[in-house]
């Protein structure tokens, strides 16, 4: 099957493409390169797939409209598994309009393409951050989700709505999957996990926001990739509606789309992730406590029985084994 994956040179998007190029699928990889963490960390990302059989890698912008339908025109992928976005709940303050121009702009040109070409499966990356306000937990598909705190979640948000209307207009089987709190190896430089063991080996304090007193629903990237690609091989039916709810008032029929979270669904609290990293680490951590910061929630907590159901799937990684996975890399990968 040949499938297009854009984001390859990121966390999750690297990891995805090993895993779907290791079971003999051709990949189409889209990635910028740019310059929001260290290109370095992307490029040895790429390195460890550029040249497998199978694989062909695109370097351009996804607000590029001319590259991405020339990407779609003379590749024509099966399947679309759409990553790339421009992370970082906290620099979108700074920066809002590369966001948009990123992750609106560039996914509109992404269902362009696929709209044109006939694509059998749109998936792509939300996040847990749409749940905003909500303080209902666990978070499950059905909650409300029109309260976003930061612009971040506002873009994602407004991608699961830009794809629905894409469903439901051009019948493009979609899945959306919000993703909680993904670490491991080859994890981003601005996440608390690498930020963490940075300040710790350098005998630095951390910085411990809510007084430390956040709960998260921790997910390994080995989960993540294994519930996206569960999802990738089991499009929605045309027919099959969003998690089988009847249709939208005002449609004329059902969408083929459907919204899922992928996270752990044992949360853990932000001071037991400490101690795990320190105990991997074997040296204590100097805390700074710091208040919640504006954009931020207290807890995020996972209800994945809809991907359960869907794809026969739940996360297992503990953070015991998912915390030493990542010390492992990192003191390979920097020391």
């Amino acid at each position: 099957m040949k499938i297009l994956v854009t984001g390859t040179a990121g966390f999750i998007g690297s990891h995805f493409a090993l895993k779907l190029l290791a079971r003999g699928d051709e990949i189409i990889g889209l990635d910028n390169l740019n310059d929001y963490y260290d290109v370095n960390l992307k490029k040895a990302r790429l390195a460890r797939f550029m040249d497998a059989p199978g694989y062909t890698h695109v370097h351009a912008d996804l607000a590029d409209r001319a590259a991405v339908d020339e990407v779609f025109a003379r590749h024509r992928p099966d399947r679309v598994v759409h990553l790339a976005a421009q992370a970082g709940v906290r620099y979108a303050a700074e920066n809002p309009h590369v966001y948009v121009s990123s992750n609106v702009t560039g996914t509109l040109h992404v269902l362009e393409g696929c709209r044109h070409h006939g694509v059998g499966h749109f998936v792509f990356a939300s996040t847990s951050s749409v749940y905003g306000a909500n303080r209902a937990m666990p978070f499950n598909e059905h909650q409300a989700t029109e309260h976003p705190l930061t612009l971040y979640a506002a873009t994602k948000k407004a991608n699961e709505m830009m794809a629905h209307s894409y469903a439901h207009l051009y019948g493009i089987p979609s899945t959306g999957l919000r993703f909680f709190t993904v670490y491991g190896p080859w994890g981003r430089p601005d996440m608390a996990l690498f930020l963490f063991t940075r300040a710790i080996l350098a005998g630095e304090p951390i910085r411990v926001f809510n007084n430390g007193h956040h709960r998260r629903s921790f997910t390994y990237i080995d989960d993540i990739v294994e519930g996206v690609v569960r999802t990738l091989d089991h499009p929605p039916a045309v027919d099959a509606g969003w998690q089988g709810e009847a249709p939208y008032p005002g449609t004329s029929g059902v969408a083929p789309y459907r919204i899922f979270n992928i996270g752990n669904e044992r949360p853990v609290e932000l001071l037991r992730y400490i101690e795990v990293l320190e105990s991997c680490l074997g040296r204590k951590a100097t805390m700074e406590m710091l208040p919640l910061q504006a954009g931020d929630v207290p807890d995020t907590e996972a209800d994945v029985s809809a991907l359960a159901a869907a794809v026969d799937y739940r996360p297992v990684v503990g953070v015991e084994d998912g915390v030493r996975n990542f010390v492992e890399w990192y003191l390979g990968y920097h020391c």
